[in-house]
């Protein structure tokens, strides 16, 4: 074990000052000189030479051709079905977009229908004023004609208005008979009037009907169009995924292949430029102890005597951003469809914070984004949260600017966990979308991309 030495001047021992101070007498230095070349012989005869180790393998290059050549071919492989995936995460990116729009659009006709169940409950409450109007008039007619039999005049008057084809002709007849009086007259105009009414609120319940059925199928058949083929997009790009991991597999294994061949034959050179530097170092070492066994003997014929000795020297606010990670896409047409809002990617349980203080409308289930929630805020806007992971609030609920309400996730239509995030005017949770973008950046707040 080696052993670092501290910085600073060497201090010589005692018996090293006390060789300094007092030359050796009463030995020639001839016979010193001898003593210590005997030494020398007998202690290099005593030491035995270093066994070197034997050589490593080492691979041919025809071995390490061969695996460069396999770890090209696999290398060229992985780029080939990296540019499928690529082409396939491109596609499945596409279609989330269009599952997300079908999504939204269902929400806009989910809206639409609960308009129309409304329309409808309002022209049955219609048409049921108006039944009954059409069947007190037709009781104050029959009143009417039952009094001028009992009262034996007009009777023939009043079977001809009876057999009259309608109202208009009613009116007609009875005035030409003298038999309509200012009362009369009155109910008529009721009974027409109720009619019609009754046939416009007839009318108008079948159409709010239609409307509904309409809007109910159309949007049911674009959400499940839309979700079929992000279903078969997503088994597209799990396969192409699935042989990309496969051949990655193979090129690492290729690339062990050549790296432990690669570092045989640079363990074999390393051993061969080792043994080189040993021989070259015992020659030197021969070279010098000759140099120094020569110049000794040389000391030795023409030394006088005396010695000596030395010492050994040395030296020495109201809006903020609803969640912080890289946006990856803008508000705007996408694959002729529209999306709504902004994606900002992030780890799954990265925080969403409310970007402004409100009351939670509704926090749950969302068709397409899995789960979401909505918040309508103090200045009118709704802003929506969605492919959550978990929420943390409830509809009614008020919650403050900068509060957590949820966290990231991948619910829903998603390729990748992300916040969607939309900006809605108005107050309306499924309509009047605008970009969010400019939106924070006009109080603030800076997402960073998009323009912003």
């Amino acid at each position: 074990m080696s052993h670092r030495r501290p910085f600073g001047p060497a201090t010589p021992t005692v018996a090293g000052r006390l060789r300094a101070r007092r030359p050796v007498a009463g030995r020639p230095v001839r016979t010193v000189l001898v003593a210590v070349l005997a030494g020398a012989t007998l202690l290099g005869s005593a030491v035995p030479a270093i066994a070197v180790p034997p050589p490593p393998p080492n691979p041919t290059d025809s071995q390490l051709g061969s695996a460069q050549a396999e770890q090209d071919a696999a290398a060229a492989e992985v780029g080939r079905i990296a540019g499928l995936l690529a082409a396939a995460e491109a596609d499945l990116e596409r279609v989330g977009f269009l599952a997300e729009a079908a999504g939204a659009a269902y929400l806009v006709a989910e809206e639409a229908l609960e308009q129309a169940q409304e329309a409808a409950a309002r022209t049955a409450a219609e048409l049921e004023a108006a039944a009954e109007a059409v069947a007190a008039s037709e009781a104050r007619i029959a009143h009417f004609s039952r009094d001028s039999y009992m009262q034996g005049s007009a009777l023939s008057t009043t079977a001809a208005l009876f057999d009259s084809a309608g109202p208009g002709e009613l009116i007609q007849r009875a005035a030409m008979l003298d038999y309509v009086a200012e009362n009369q007259l009155d109910v008529l105009g009721e009974l027409e009037v109720a009619k019609v009414a009754q046939a416009n609120a007839d009318s108008a319940a079948r159409a709010a009907r239609d409307e509904m059925a309409a809007a109910e199928e159309a949007a049911e058949t674009a959400k499940r169009a839309a979700d079929a083929q992000l279903a078969a997009q997503q088994v597209a790009y799990e396969q192409v995924a699935s042989q990309k991991a496969a051949y990655e597999t193979q090129l690492q294994a290729a690339q062990i292949r050549l790296l432990q061949l690669q570092g045989a034959r640079d363990a074999y050179e390393q051993w061969v430029a080792q043994k080189q530097a040993e021989e070259a170092a015992a020659a030197r070492a021969a070279e010098e102890a000759a140099a120094r066994a020569a110049a000794a003997a040389a000391a030795a014929r023409g030394a006088g005597g005396g010695g000596g000795g030395g010492n050994i020297g040395g030296g020495g606010g109201d809006y903020v951003a609803p969640a912080y990670g890289r946006v990856t896409s803008c508000y705007g047409a996408r694959w002729g469809v529209t999306h709504y809002g902004v994606d900002v990617a992030a780890p799954v349980g990265t925080p969403i914070y409310a970007a402004t203080s409100g009351v939670v409308q509704r926090a749950g289930t969302a068709t397409g984004f899995g789960l979401a929630v909505y918040i309508l805020g103090d200045d009118g806007t709704v802003t929506v949260y969605g492919h959550v992971n978990r929420y943390f609030v409830s509809a009614g609920e008020r919650v403050s600017v900068g509060e957590q309400i949820a966290e990231v996730g991948n619910r829903g239509q998603s390729t990748g966990p992300h916040l969607h995030f939309e900006v809605h005017t108005g107050g309306a949770l499924y309509s009047n979308q605008i970009n969010p973008v400019p939106w924070l950046n006009a109080r603030g707040v800076r997402l960073g991309g998009c323009g912003g």
